[in-house]
């Protein structure tokens, strides 16, 4: 689904391309924040978006739900953003969301099954034009599995998202809500993102959401630079966001 300012909701047909992209970034700096939202349940959540709404080009958001409040800041911060529903509960959508100021050029979407209790995660995949005559990045939203007894389909999960970017040439950013809580979770994923040539970004003063003493959100990217990256610290959810500067290479 596509929420844009000044428009009614859509729903994004697969394969359906923009041809007229415009670039994402007017230089060469690139501004995320990657937020797992808590489904919006706290009073401070849309004020702290608001804060970062116009000095980020991009939100990557997990538990983002389609409440009033957010469609009301996508279409007050004149935005465009594409979720991906897991699922639905009295018209309200929820899932992965990624906000930027530009239409993606094209976006897929995935979803996985919780194993146990049977309700979806979901992923999104967007691709944005850069610069003239530069290449696109391609950029991954996550929620991963979290109830399983195994680690099959959290393994299942993972590899299906970095197999649709091994083809990309040109940058790539993959961020989310991994929910690697286990040792076996954790190796899987640093052993995947090993093989596909990606880099973490490693926070200096780290104030990630843990669970059983491990890191649950990550960012992770390919031919880009790092200029700073932090964790800030609120209330606003019960994950703190990431907040990440790079440099278009």
């Amino acid at each position: 689904m596509r929420y844009q300012s000044g428009q009614t909701a859509k729903l994004v047909e697969p394969n359906e391309m923009n041809f007229l992209p415009t670039s994402i970034v007017d230089s060469k700096r690139l501004s995320i924040l990657v937020w797992n939202i808590f489904k919006q349940k706290r009073s401070e959540c849309i004020h702290f978006l608001d804060t970062y709404a116009n000095t980020t080009a991009l939100l990557l958001l997990q538990e983002a739900q389609t409440t009033p409040q957010l469609i009301n800041f996508i279409h007050r911060n004149h935005k465009i953003a594409d979720q991906v529903p897991a699922y639905t509960f009295k018209d309200v959508y929820s899932g992965v969301m990624t906000v930027s100021n530009v239409t993606p050029i094209n976006a897929i979407g995935f979803k996985e099954k919780e194993p146990l209790i049977r309700i979806p995660k979901s992923a999104l995949i967007t691709q944005y034009q850069l610069l003239e005559n530069q290449k696109t990045l391609l950029v991954a939203n996550i929620h991963a599995v979290n109830f399983s007894l195994g680690i099959k389909i959290y393994n299942q999960q993972i590899k299906l998202l970095l197999n649709q970017l091994a083809t990309h040439e040109g940058p790539i950013i993959l961020a989310g809500d991994f929910n690697s809580w286990s040792r076996q979770r954790l190796h899987i994923l640093y052993r995947l993102i090993r093989m596909s040539n990606l880099k973490m970004v490693n926070f200096t003063s780290d104030m990630r959401k843990t669970f059983m003493g491990r890191p649950l959100d990550f960012v992770f990217y390919r031919d880009l630079a790092i200029d700073q990256a932090k964790i800030i610290h609120t209330d606003a959810s019960d994950h703190n966001p990431l907040l990440v500067d790079f440099i278009i290479n």
